[in-house]
């Protein structure tokens, strides 16, 4: 649209009304493959008697009929197509055009709704047919193959965390769970030398799995979350014993 807003409104000024009508996918398709050739089609508007009903129909042109990339197949669109007419009712529908330029022009106003389906036939029946097939295709087909692949893929590294982390599931595999009183001397042994540990020392001195440690440890521990030995591990006052220099500040 353009930066104003401008809208054409000459096909207001005429009163000029037009018709929507809805046709099939095939059919605009092939429409399409028409342009800059001329005529697309005839259209025939019939009235029998004066106060009969219009009828309308379209005739699609011979050389529009051939439909291809169906099933690799080549089929006949139906040429016949009875137009089935329909009252606009309460609305105000309008059609509006838009060039090159960004204009935007009224066209006119819809006087008639109608629905352009094509008439039962053979070909038209086989065209639905091959359109239902196709639809239904799965989007990956197995094949066989006439001959080995002679492209070699070699398979993505594994990332380094998930090296980390199944070197890790070996080694917590590999220890079993000991007696907890075991474990509560070797912790307290082990507290008697030194007042903090990392939970990684631990894991090496008591050879238990992680999880199994610090259920232990907080009975009997404290975990520094801050300060000058943050993640830290150490006694609580009530166990504490320490051998050496290595005293509590308390």
């Amino acid at each position: 649209m353009s930066e104003k807003g401008e809208v054409d409104l000459t096909g207001a000024k005429q009163n000029t009304g037009v018709w929507l009508v809805k046709v099939p996918k095939y059919l605009s398709q092939q429409w399409a493959k028409a342009t800059g050739r001329g005529e697309v089609g005839k259209l025939r508007i019939c009235k029998k008697g004066n106060m009969g009903k219009a009828e309308v129909s379209f005739t699609l042109n011979e050389e529009l009929t051939v439909i291809e990339g169906i099933e690799d197949k080549t089929v006949s669109a139906p040429r016949d197509h009875p137009f089935t007419m329909q009252s606009v009712g309460g609305q105000t529908l309008a059609v509006f055009t838009e060039n090159s330029s960004d204009k935007i022009a009224l066209e006119g106003v819809v006087v008639q709704r109608a629905e352009c389906r094509p008439a039962v036939s053979e070909s038209y029946m086989r065209l639905k047919r091959l359109q239902i097939e196709e639809s239904s295709k799965p989007a990956r087909l197995s094949q066989q193959l006439q001959s080995p692949v002679t492209n070699n893929y070699k398979p993505v590294a594994n990332h380094t965390y998930n090296l980390e982390y199944e070197r890790k599931k070996k080694e917590e595999g590999k220890r079993a769970r000991a007696d907890k009183q075991q474990v509560l001397d070797m912790l307290f042994s082990a507290f008697e030398k030194h007042q903090y540990y990392n939970i990684k020392d631990l894991v090496d001195i008591t050879k238990q799995p992680v999880i199994y440690l610090k259920e232990i440890l907080r009975d009997i521990g404290i975990y520094n979350v801050k300060g000058t030995h943050k993640n830290t591990w150490e006694l609580k006052p009530e166990y504490r014993h320490y051998q050496g220099e290595e005293k509590t500040d308390e």
